[in-house]
């Protein structure tokens, strides 16, 4: 299969998963600041997870961009990553109409470790497939805020029964992370092309 149809379908889910998660907002009950305040913590949930969509969708198009080939093993991986991001409109939904309690807060941080978990097994496919010299595993490099996302997931997970703001917090300090895109694929694209070729 061309990495053409496997980058135009992941757009659309991705493009759908926002539209049902803007869908699921609530106009205020009133026009007063304090009935649109009623609404803030839906709509401060909405913008996490939609940054974490965007994040998604940035970084997997940066790794589509480095290799060449898809095989079966990286179809079926995708689309264990896209299972997982679809889970993010209930998990957003569920933890803010309850204004943030501990299990939904949880939940929540769970489904962004099992993202996260499902891209670097993602990746790991595309590697395979790829072969150890290719483009793609010399812009990975180590992958330090890949290796230490998932850790700061779980500490969230863990906050979150103790004092959910605390567990908000560890999701919102892996976005930041996350949130200026990752250059490597794209530098190491860049400089690829401007070789010239033999």
């Amino acid at each position: 299969m061309p990495k053409s149809r496997l980058e135009a379908f992941s757009d659309g889910v991705i493009a759908i998963l926002i539209t049902i998660m803007v869908l699921e907002l609530h106009a205020p009950a009133g026009t007063s600041w304090h009935a649109l305040g009623h609404e803030l913590p839906a709509i401060l949930a909405y913008v996490l997870s939609f940054v974490y969509l965007g994040i998604y969708w940035n970084n997997h198009h940066h790794m589509l961009a480095a290799v060449s080939r898809v095989s079966g093993a990286v179809l079926w991986a995708n689309l264990h990553l896209l299972f997982w991001l679809s889970l993010i409109p209930f998990s957003t939904s569920w933890m803010s109409e309850h204004r943030f309690p501990p299990i939904p807060t949880a939940v929540y941080g769970i489904v962004l470790l099992a993202a996260a978990i499902a891209f670097l097994i993602l990746q790991t496919a595309l590697l395979h497939a790829e072969g150890e010299d290719s483009r793609l595993r010399i812009a990975i490099g180590s992958d330090a805020k890949g290796k230490i996302s998932p850790l700061l997931y779980c500490l969230g997970i863990g906050l979150s029964f103790a004092e959910p703001w605390l567990g908000l917090a560890m999701y919102v300090l892996v976005a930041l992370i996350w949130l200026v895109p990752d250059r490597r694929v794209e530098r190491h694209l860049t400089t690829a092309a401007a070789e010239p070729s033999e």
